[in-house]
C-alpha cells in the first residue's frame, strides 16, 4: 500500500491489503518467528491490531468463543453450558450474544439478524483454532468498509490456506472432555486442498452433564496465494447440548441447590451450520480487487425455562426458539494505488456488499421439549445493501488521513401468524467516517477517529403492532439504530521490544432498542453514552519471554442517567508466555472481568472476578509434542455472569426478585498430543 511509511518493509504493506495472507511463506515467518506485528504506518486507529497465528495458539482457551478474548479489553462468558453462541463484553456494553460485534469467518458474516433468541447471534462453536490464520480486529465505528454491528468493534478471523505440516492431535481431559483432530493441506491439480476433521464430547462438571457432541468439518481448495488468486471452501458443523442456565443465588445459599445443579433437566438444544464460500483477489502494482460470495445454511433448536414456574406453576415455564435460515451474499471491493511523486501518495477504495436471509423462526411454551403452545410464528426475509467509498492519503511521511462514507438500505419483510404483525418495513442510512494519524516520531502516532455506524433491530419489531403474549400495543422500532463514536489515541514502539497503545473514547447510540426473543416481543430503551479509555501493552524482554497487558474501563449511561443493566465498567489481562525455551513452551493468563451494575439504580451489583489459566508443552521430538492446559488454577468460586430478575421455583409462593448466576467451571486439566509431518 504505497501511501505507508516504508516500515517495517515492504511486506508490511502487502501484508496489510491482504487479510489473509498468514499462508505466505515469507511473511509466515515474520508473524511466527518474530515479535508482534508492529502496526505503525498500517492502523488507522490506536484500538486496531491483528493478532497472528502463534500467540493465538499460545493462548489456552476452554471454548473457542474465548479465542475472541485476544481483542484487548474483550470477555466471552457463557451463561448456559457448551453449545450455546457466547455472552460477549467490550466496551462498556454486555453485547448478548453478538450485538455490536461484528464478526467474520473467512468472508463470511457471522451474526444472525433477526433471531429467534438474540439480535446479532454469534455462535463461533464451529471454528477449527488449529486453521485460523489471524484474527483482524477493530472498535469504534470510524471505517467505512464496516457495517451492521460493528460500532462496539469488529473481529475478522481468517483460516489460512495451506498448513506447514500434517497435523493429528488428541486431547483427553477432566470432566469427560475428549477431542480429536486431523488435518492437512497437500497439494492436487496445481492447487491446495486443505481439509479438517474435527469430534469433541464434553460432559463439564455439572450435576447433570452437558454431554455437549460436536462433529466438525471443512474442505478448501485454492489456487494462487491469498494476495493474487482464488479458494473455495466448504464447512459442515453439527453440536447437540444440555443446557445448564444461571441459578437462582437463593436456592444455592439456603443448600436446597448445589453451585453445579439445574432447575429443569430437558433444557438444551441442537445447532447445524452448513456453509459454500468462495474469494478472488487480485492485487497489481496500482490496483487490488477482492470479490467473495457465501450460502450458509443455520438452524438451531433452543430450549430454555429462565424463570421455572412463575408464569405456569402446573408446566413450568419452558420455551423453545427453533430458527431456521439460509443467508446468501456478495461482497466486492477495487482499490486503486494513486502515486504522487515521493512524498505523497493515496489510496481509493470502493465497495459494494449484498445480503439476504431468509428466515423461519418461532416462540413456543414448552414443557420437556414437547410443545405446548404457539406464542409467535415468523417467516421473515430481511434484504440489505450497501456501498462505501473510503480514501487514504498520506501528504508526508508524518501525516496521513482516511475518510469516508457509507450509504446502507434494509428491506424488512414479516409474514406472521397474527396478521396485524406481519408487513413490510424499509430504512436508510448514511455513515460517513474521519481518521486522522500524526507521526512526529518513526516509533510513535496519534490518532484522531471519527465516524457514524449502527446495528439493525429485530425485523419483527420493525412492523409489530402487538405483543403477542399480552395483545398490548407496541410502539413500532426503527430498522437501524445510528451510533457516533469519537476517539484519541497514541501508539508508540518507543521503548526497545514494547508496544503501547492508548485511547480516550466516546460512543453514543440514539436507542439500545432490542429485541427481546425470550419474550418475543421489541423493548425500547433510552439513548446512551459510553465513555471509556484503554490500555494495551506488549513487551519481550528476551527472545524466549513475551508480556501481554490490557486494561479498559468503560462509564456507560443512559440519557437519562440510569445505569444499563449488565454494562461492564473494567476488565484487564496480563499473560506472560514463553518459548524457544528449548524443548519447552509454556503461558499464564490472568483474567480480570469486573463488576457490572444488574439493574437501572445501582442497587444490585454483580461481583468481579479473577481466574488464572496456564499452559506448559513440550517437544518430544521434532513431529510430536505434548501440552498440558489448566483452567481456574486458583480454583476460584465466582460468577461466569450474572443476572437480577423475578423468578419462581416449584416450592415458592410467589416470584422472588434474585440475582442468577451461572458458575465458573471449578479447576480442570487437558492433555494433548500433536503429530506432524
Amino acid at each position: 500500500m504505497p501511501f505507508l511509511r516504508p516500515l517495517p518493509c515492504a511486506l508490511v504493506a502487502l501484508f496489510a491489503a491482504s487479510p489473509v495472507l498468514a499462508d505466505d511463506l515469507v511473511l509466515q515467518r515474520v508473524l511466527v518467528e518474530g515479535s508482534r506485528l508492529s502496526q505503525l504506518g498500517i492502523a488507522d486507529s490506536a484500538n486496531a491490531g491483528t493478532v497472528g497465528q502463534k500467540e493465538l495458539a499460545a493462548r489456552t482457551t476452554y471454548r473457542p468463543g474465548e479465542m475472541l478474548e485476544a481483542m484487548p479489553g474483550l470477555i466471552a462468558s457463557q451463561h448456559s453450558g457448551e453449545g450455546k453462541a457466547n455472552q460477549f463484553y467490550l466496551r462498556g456494553f454486555n453485547l448478548d450474544h453478538g450485538t455490536d460485534l461484528a464478526t467474520w469467518v473467512d468472508g463470511m458474516p457471522v451474526n444472525q439478524r433477526s433471531h429467534a433468541h438474540g439480535q446479532g447471534w454469534t455462535d463461533v462453536n464451529f471454528l477449527i483454532p488449529e486453521l485460523v490464520g489471524r484474527l483482524d480486529y477493530r472498535k469504534g465505528p470510524y471505517s467505512a468498509r464496516d457495517a451492521d454491528f460493528a460500532s462496539a468493534g469488529s473481529a475478522e478471523i481468517s483460516y489460512a490456506n495451506r498448513l506447514a505440516k500434517e497435523i493429528a492431535s488428541v486431547t483427553l481431559g477432566e470432566d469427560g472432555f475428549r477431542r480429536a483432530l486431523l488435518a492437512g493441506s497437500p497439494e492436487l491439480l496445481g492447487g491446495t486442498l486443505l481439509y479438517a476433521i474435527e469430534s469433541l464430547n464434553n460432559a463439564g462438571p455439572w450435576t447433570r452433564p452437558d454431554d455437549y457432541r460436536k462433529r466438525n468439518g471443512m474442505l478448501r481448495y485454492s489456487r494462487g496465494y491469498a494476495n493474487n488468486g482464488w479458494s473455495v471452501t466448504a464447512m459442515a458443523y453439527r453440536g447437540s447440548w444440555n443446557a445448564t442456565d444461571q441459578i437462582p443465588l437463593r436456592a444455592v445459599e439456603d443448600g436446597s441447590l448445589g453451585r453445579f445443579d439445574g432447575i429443569d433437566d430437558t433444557d438444551g438444544g441442537n445447532a447445524r451450520r452448513y456453509s459454500v464460500s468462495g474469494i478472488w483477489r487480485q492485487t497489481g502494482t496500482d490496483a487490488s480487487s477482492k470479490l467473495s460470495a457465501y450460502v450458509i445454511r443455520n438452524q438451531l433448536d433452543l430450549y430454555s425455562n429462565f424463570t421455572y414456574f412463575m408464569n405456569d406453576p402446573v408446566n413450568g415455564d419452558q420455551f423453545a426458539q427453533p430458527d431456521r435460515r439460509v443467508t446468501s451474499g456478495l461482497d466486492a471491493t477495487h482499490t486503486w494505488h494513486l502515486h504522487r511523486g515521493e512524498a505523497m501518495a493515496s489510496d481509493l477504495t470502493v465497495g459494494a456488499r449484498l445480503q439476504n436471509d431468509n428466515i423461519f423462526n418461532g416462540l413456543y411454551d414448552t414443557r420437556a421439549r414437547r410443545r405446548l403452545a404457539t406464542t409467535r410464528e415468523d417467516h421473515i426475509i430481511e434484504t440489505s445493501g450497501g456501498v462505501f467509498v473510503e480514501g487514504t492519503t498520506r501528504w508526508s511521511e508524518s501525516l496521513r488521513t482516511k475518510a469516508g462514507v457509507r450509504a446502507d438500505r434494509y428491506r424488512f419483510d414479516v409474514a406472521s401468524d397474527l396478521a396485524a404483525n406481519s408487513g413490510r418495513a424499509n430504512d436508510t442510512q448514511l455513515s460517513p467516517s474521519f481518521s486522522l494519524v500524526y507521526a512526529p516520531l518513526a516509533s510513535t502516532e496519534f490518532y484522531l477517529n471519527y465516524g457514524h455506524g449502527f446495528h439493525s433491530n429485530d425485523a419483527r419489531g420493525t412492523v409489530a403492532a402487538f405483543d403477542p403474549k399480552t395483545m398490548e400495543a407496541l410502539e413500532r422500532a426503527p430498522g437501524l439504530v445510528r451510533s457516533r463514536g469519537m476517539e484519541l489515541g497514541l501508539r508508540t514502539e518507543a521503548l526497545p521490544q514494547m508496544q503501547t497503545a492508548v485511547s480516550l473514547y466516546r460512543l453514543d447510540f440514539d436507542s439500545e432498542l432490542t429485541y427481546v426473543g425470550d419474550a418475543g416481543m421489541t423493548e425500547a430503551g433510552e439513548a446512551s453514552r459510553r465513555v471509556g479509555i484503554e490500555f494495551s501493552n506488549y513487551w519481550r524482554p528476551l527472545k524466549w519471554l513475551s508480556v501481554d497487558f490490557d486494561a479498559a474501563f468503560a462509564r456507560a449511561r443512559a440519557r437519562n442517567g440510569d445505569r444499563i443493566p449488565g454494562a461492564v465498567e473494567g476488565v484487564g489481562q496480563l499473560a506472560l508466555t514463553v518459548d524457544k525455551l528449548g524443548p519447552w513452551s509454556g503461558a499464564l493468563r490472568l483474567r480480570y472481568f469486573g463488576p457490572r451494575p444488574l439493574i437501572e439504580d445501582d442497587s444490585v451489583r454483580s461481583q468481579a472476578s479473577t481466574t488464572l489459566n496456564g499452559r506448559i508443552g513440550y517437544k518430544v521430538n521434532k513431529g510430536l509434542q505434548l501440552e498440558l492446559e489448566a483452567f481456574n488454577l486458583a480454583n476460584r468460586r465466582a460468577s461466569a455472569i450474572d443476572y437480577y430478575y423475578a423468578s419462581q421455583l416449584a416450592a415458592e409462593a410467589a416470584p422472588r426478585n434474585d440475582i442468577h448466576f451461572h458458575p465458573i467451571e471449578p479447576r480442570s486439566l487437558r492433555l494433548t498430543l500433536t503429530k506432524t509431518w
